[in-house]
């Protein structure tokens, strides 16, 4: 009984070094928190970027009461481009947000296939509705409940 107890422990034990543990989504997002005077857009927000055949796609369309933004991040790029697009009562400002990275490949397992994490080097902006943007964190992982940026608005927009 005693050998046939110890053969199961050793089975579990080979088996449960063998599973395969794989991010499911391993796609890495930036993360953007308001900060300074305005932590939370009362008017509309809608984001666009240039994707590789010369169309824009839609990141983020018509936002309202937004007090941060997850962006995606591309993979054969150096730089993403994002443009901000402001809509109040009276006006519409758009800022174009240029974010300049390293990519560098994450293995985890041969089983499972490669991520691509970032480090952020620059980020510049317009200054229409946008006052500033400061990297925060400039590590891009899986861990995008982290704020990578604080982006500042204009207050006189309200």
């Amino acid at each position: 009984m005693r050998k046939i107890l110890r053969w199961m422990g050793i089975a579990l034990l080979v088996s449960s070094c063998s599973s395969i543990d794989c991010q499911l989504n391993n796609q890495v997002m930036t993360s953007y928190r308001l900060k300074g005077d305005v932590t939370k857009l009362a008017d509309t927000l809608s984001i666009t970027t240039d994707i590789d055949n010369g169309n824009d796609s839609v990141v983020l369309n018509r936002a309202v009461g937004v007090d941060s933004i997850t962006l995606p991040i591309s993979y054969a790029h150096s730089a993403d481009v994002f443009y901000f697009k402001v809509a109040t009562s009276n006006h519409q400002f758009i800022d174009t947000v240029k974010v300049s990275k390293q990519d560098y490949p994450r293995f985890e397992s041969v089983d499972c296939p490669a991520a691509i994490f970032h480090k952020i080097t620059e980020v510049s902006t317009t200054n229409h509705a946008i006052d500033s943007i400061v990297i925060h964190n400039a590590n891009v992982n899986y861990e995008s409940f982290k704020a990578n940026f604080y982006i500042y608005f204009k207050k006189y927009l309200y």
